[in-house]
């Protein structure tokens, strides 16, 4: 358990998956009914971007420091304002200091009515991000393996929510895992919307993932995939990706404002790209 998502808070890959999830957020607020968001790899909520580990890889200069340099469309400004309203809470002063995991941008977004379940399972990450919760009663913090999660915490009592599946890969077998771990969810909760995010280093390994989730029979998935640089002769970063099961029905045409200028801003080598495609249903 070596992975520490202080090295790369803020990156490229962070803040197009967190600009998604702000999407389908705001979706489920459309609605009076309450929700819950569960996390299931939610790390400790609140990363320091001048930290040691932040300094080290400098990942966040080329994600949300890029991003809030640029000038963008302003149809996408107006999409990407929830999540970049949530960045900015973490530093009031206007400096990018701090940077919130996908716990604080969800809980940033919620309504009185609505929960949120944090899960977490290297001991010193739960307890820092207990303290992050500290007294919020509408978030709940657990200390758990977040796989076990999509059996032990679904359905949630209010029916309607979204699961965000982020694991750290740095095991093997976490595109099964991922397969596996949906498969479970969907059963217990078919109606609920799940994310699923996955780093795009092996391009053959990508590939036989998105085959295993169509083989599924799962029948609404949307596949995002977004590319900051052409495949690399030695694995590395060069996109990542995000699976929306039963996603809202205005994110694809909400996408097809927002990649155009995230990619724009953020990527950093051609030729790149940025991809939306219905892996079943549409």
């Amino acid at each position: 358990m070596n992975y520490r998502h202080a090295y790369h808070a803020g990156n490229f890959a962070d803040v197009v998956k967190h600009a998604v999830l702000a999407r389908l957020v705001e979706y489920l607020k459309q609605k009076d009914k309450a929700f819950r968001v569960i996390d299931t790899h939610a790390g400790i909520g609140r990363y320091d971007l001048a930290s040691l580990e932040a300094g080290k890889t400098g990942e966040w200069r080329g994600g949300i420091g890029r991003l809030f340099e640029a000038t963008l469309d302003p149809r996408a400004v107006a999409l990407l304002q929830p999540y970049l309203e949530a960045v900015r809470a973490e530093n009031p002063d206007g400096d990018l200091r701090r940077y919130p995991g996908s716990p604080l941008v969800v809980r940033h977004l919620l309504r009185s009515q609505d929960r949120l379940t944090a899960i977490e399972l290297h001991p010193e990450d739960a307890t820092r991000l207990k303290s992050v919760f500290a007294g919020d009663f509408q978030t709940r913090v657990i200390e758990l393996d977040g796989w076990l999660a999509l059996g032990a915490q679904l359905p949630p009592k209010e029916k309607r929510g979204l699961v965000l599946i982020d694991p750290p890969f740095e095991e093997e077998g976490e595109f099964s895992r991922l397969v596996e771990g949906l498969r479970k969810g969907h059963r217990r909760w078919p109606g609920g919307i799940y994310a699923l995010w996955y780093p795009i280093k092996d391009r053959k390994a990508v590939a036989a993932f998105r085959t295993a989730l169509k083989e599924t029979g799962i029948p609404k998935l949307l596949d995002i995939g977004f590319e900051v640089r052409p495949a690399s002769s030695e694995p590395s970063l060069d996109g990542s990706g995000l699976v929306v099961v039963n996603p809202s029905y205005t994110l694809e045409s909400e996408l097809r404002l927002m990649l155009p200028a995230l990619h724009k801003a953020l990527a950093v080598e051609q030729p790149s790209r940025w991809t939306i495609e219905w892996l079943a249903g549409e």
